[in-house]
């Protein structure tokens, strides 16, 4: 038997964290299994559904990199065969037309709420014969008595009494079929032999077993994901932070470290955190997953980003990085190597768009100084030292690391001080600040001319400062 899997968002919103985790548990547990993963967008509720979301779903799911093998397919193109279904079922008799109004629902609801029962169709319709033409909907005949056994991978088998269940609303007045039912006929067509899903849907699945069973179709296996949690315990929401797929994207994060914390929620192995794409393929186990809820981290969250920002191939971070200089008015298409660039500063950035923030210096001169760092470097005393370095560092005819280097060790042996009372100063002139790289892959990175040009304007600094005492 071929393993057949599928991810089958409604497209009304953005692709969230939660619906990213089920669409990678479904792509791993396909692709460990040599099988095939589908996306289905279920877009049957028009009011709510957009092209916009569409799109937003499929960005995610490409920026992830969760490719899948069939689809994507439209339950809006479908309502034919929903119909066809939905009609079978009519004259098989295991469907009926119910008229009811919207104030006998209501009531019912009520007197079942202050009876402290659960509110369910009592079935009025169930054997009558109404005129066809009056606006109606059509039910499913749920069995009266038994019980549904959901044989869950991850939570064990589940009881569900008939009796308890509702004969379900199939096609509505306006004849546009229920989710309930085109999810159904889907899975069934589809060949879907596993579905994993959030735990918010373990209700509707006795429901759908039902229907499975009235089509002559046997059922998937399934597997209810817990949900996710916020920090604080209560359900992940926009509070927490991002809960957009494509959000973590605007925010620097690479998809692998994303994907690598959403395989950690709910499943482990061992004590690892880290994991490449071919172990998480290799080692995930649906029936691995754990049955409580999971807590979203997003401080583990950057915390992982970083690593993986840390251990990146600098040529695969460069194809990344231009988006985020844009965004923050830098053109890196001029000036520096952007690899070399990256090289320098990957292990200090845990965010893409922090790395545009802390190398931006290099493309283009600051604005201002920092005010503590300026302060504390850029006083008086430091005004010989970085006239004599900027003399030693213009009369370079090679501009690397090496000479950089060199001219400042001569240069402090001259002045006999320390390197950092040349160092630091000089890092402050050059860059705006106290924090960089190696101050001579620093300068080199700037440029000889951008760093002649930078002293001055800290000599300048120095001036004004002795000038105003």
């Amino acid at each position: 038997m071929t393993i057949r899997t599928r991810f089958a968002p409604s497209p009304t919103g953005y692709l969230h964290v939660g619906g990213a985790r089920t669409a990678l548990f479904s792509w791993l547990y396909a692709k460990k299994s040599k099988g095939q993963f589908i996306l289905r967008i279920e877009d049957t509720d028009r009011e709510r559904s957009t092209k916009a979301s569409v799109q937003a779903i499929l960005d995610g799911m490409a920026w992830l990199g969760l490719k899948e093998d069939e689809g994507p397919f439209y339950q809006t193109q479908r309502f034919d065969r929903y119909n066809e279904v939905i009609d079978d079922l009519l004259a098989k008799g295991l469907a009926y037309r119910c008229y009811c109004s919207h104030a006998r629902l209501d009531a019912l609801r009520e007197d079942a709420m202050k009876n402290k029962e659960k509110p369910r169709y009592d079935g009025y319709c169930r054997n009558q014969n109404g005129d066809e033409s009056k606006p109606h909907v059509i039910r499913f005949k749920n069995p009266l008595d038994g019980v549904v056994i959901v044989d869950d991978l991850i939570r064990g088998k589940i009881p569900f009494q008939n009796n308890e269940l509702d004969d379900l609303i199939i096609r509505r007045t306006d004849g546009t079929p229920t989710y309930n039912l085109t999810v159904v006929v889907d899975d069934a067509d589809m060949q879907m032999t596993h579905i994993i899903r959030g735990d918010d849907h373990l209700n509707n699945t006795p429901r759908q077993i039902n229907i499975l069973a009235a089509m002559g179709k046997t059922p998937p296996k399934y597997a209810h994901l817990p949900m996710i949690l916020g920090d604080d315990g209560a359900r992940l929401s926009k509070r927490h932070g991002a809960v957009s797929v494509l959000q973590y994207k605007e925010e620097g994060y690479l998809p692998e470290a994303l994907l690598n914390y959403l395989v950690r929620l709910g499943w482990s192995h061992g004590d690892q955190e880290i994991f490449s794409l071919r172990e998480m393929i290799s080692l995930f186990d649906i029936k691995d997953v754990n049955k409580s809820p999971s807590a979203f981290n997003t401080e583990k969250c950057l915390w992982l980003n970083q690593q993986y920002i840390n251990q990146a191939d600098p040529a695969y971070l460069a194809e990344l990085m231009p988006d985020f200089y844009r965004k923050i008015g830098v053109d890196s298409s001029q000036g520096a190597d952007l690899i070399e660039v990256i090289k320098a500063h990957q292990d200090r950035a845990k965010t893409l768009v922090e790395m545009a923030e802390i190398t931006a210096y290099v493309y283009q001169d600051y604005t201002d100084f920092n005010e503590k760092a300026a302060k504390k470097n850029l006083r008086p005393v430091a005004k010989t030292p970085l006239i004599a370095i900027q003399k030693a560092l213009n009369a370079l005819t090679e501009w690397n690391v090496d000479t950089i280097h060199q001219a400042i060790i001569e240069t402090a042996a001259q002045l006999e001080v320390k390197m950092g009372k040349i160092g630091q100063p000089l890092r402050v002139a050059t860059v705006g600040c106290a924090m960089s790289p190696s101050i001579d892959i620093t300068l080199q990175l700037i440029g000889q001319k951008a760093v002649y040009r930078r002293i001055n304007k800290a000599l300048e600094y120095i001036k004004k400062r002795e000038e105003n005492g």
